[in-house]
């Protein structure tokens, strides 16, 4: 009778149930008879009481089969997710960034490195596997249960707005966490063995960005880490604020100063993280600029005042001057 069932199916349907019970055999018992059971009764709904398969009559079967993937699968799959991820947002949003939108006459600063690009990208792509190393345990607790994170906008008890409120929950807290790290990193006991890398660059590209020692990079992104552990938030929306932040990342240091007039002195843009680049102790913030106004250390933009890279490079050509060590109040520690 089975025979004759199946003699009368078209092969993708014959498929379908093959690769469905194929499956099964690799995931937890009850879930593999869920599928199953849609497999049989919406696509072979007229047969599909003439046919009964059940994963647990193959022969050696274990009746305590395992409920959720191996830790060292996941691991091998984080990382290898984690480091595909961060190279191809990387790679194609700071190429984006680099042909167009950056201006590409900043190179013609006397601050920027000649070879500088090139070392750039070096620097991040033998940094961002290091990175990736204790991030990837923080995302195994994440997916392992140890978090808030949940699945579905029905269990959080704020419904959309909830979620709506976590993004902007997230955004003041990881603020408020990467100003007082990345302050921290100035400090003299810090700075020269793991921040000083990224300093290299007075005068950055996009590919700046990424650029990182391996414990400044991890350091700088604890917060976002952090954040679901303390707080609910979606996993959807945890995704998408992953890429959001590292295609913020990539924006501060693309040399394109504008930013509404209302704005200038809220959002730290940038302008704002290139003077952090060229004066050093000022502008820790990475989105906003209220803890650098907390802590003392804001500093209004010199682009915003015609005093900027852009300005400088300006002024030189009116000039005909030729091309000095760069301006005089740019620190280089």
């Amino acid at each position: 009778m089975i025979f004759k069932v199946f003699s009368n199916l078209d092969d993708s349907v014959i498929l379908f149930v093959c690769r469905t019970y194929l499956c099964a055999l690799y995931v937890p018992q009850p879930q593999a008879l869920v599928l199953l059971q849609e497999a049989l009764t919406t696509r072979i709904s007229p047969f599909h009481r003439l046919l009964v398969l059940r994963p647990r009559d193959r022969p050696n079967a274990s009746p305590h089969r395992e409920t959720s993937p191996s830790p060292c699968r996941q691991l091998l799959s984080l990382f290898v997710i984690t480091n595909l991820g961060a190279l191809v947002l990387y790679l194609l949003f700071g190429t984006l960034s680099y042909y167009f939108i950056f201006d590409h006459e900043l190179k013609k600063h006397p601050q920027f490195l000649e070879v500088g690009v090139r070392r750039e990208i070096a620097y991040a792509l033998r940094s961002l596997p290091w990175i990736s190393v204790p991030t990837v345990a923080l995302f195994f607790a994440e997916v392992r249960g140890y978090s808030k994170l949940y699945d579905n906008i029905e269990d959080s008890p704020y419904g959309w707005s909830g979620v709506f409120l976590s993004m902007l929950s997230f955004l003041f807290f990881t603020d408020m966490g990467i100003y007082w790290i990345h302050r921290a990193l100035h400090h003299k006991l810090l700075y020269k063995r793991f921040h000083k890398p990224h300093h290299l660059w007075k005068i950055a590209t996009p590919f700046a960005s990424h650029a990182f020692h391996p414990v400044d990079g991890f350091m700088q992104s604890l917060p976002y880490h952090i954040y679901p552990f303390l707080f609910p938030l979606h996993k959807v929306t945890y995704l998408g604020l992953y890429i959001f932040v590292n295609v913020w990342t990539i924006s501060i240091h693309d040399g394109d100063y504008r930013v509404p007039r209302l704005l200038r002195h809220v959002i730290n843009g940038s302008a704002h993280h290139t003077d952090h680049h060229l004066y050093f102790d000022y502008n820790y913030g990475q989105y906003f600029t209220l803890w650098d106004k907390i802590g003392g250390s804001y500093k209004s933009p010199t682009a915003f005042e015609g005093q900027g890279p852009h300005d400088y490079l300006r002024k030189l050509r009116e000039k005909g001057l030729g091309v000095p060590n760069g301006p005089p109040a740019a620190k280089t520690e």
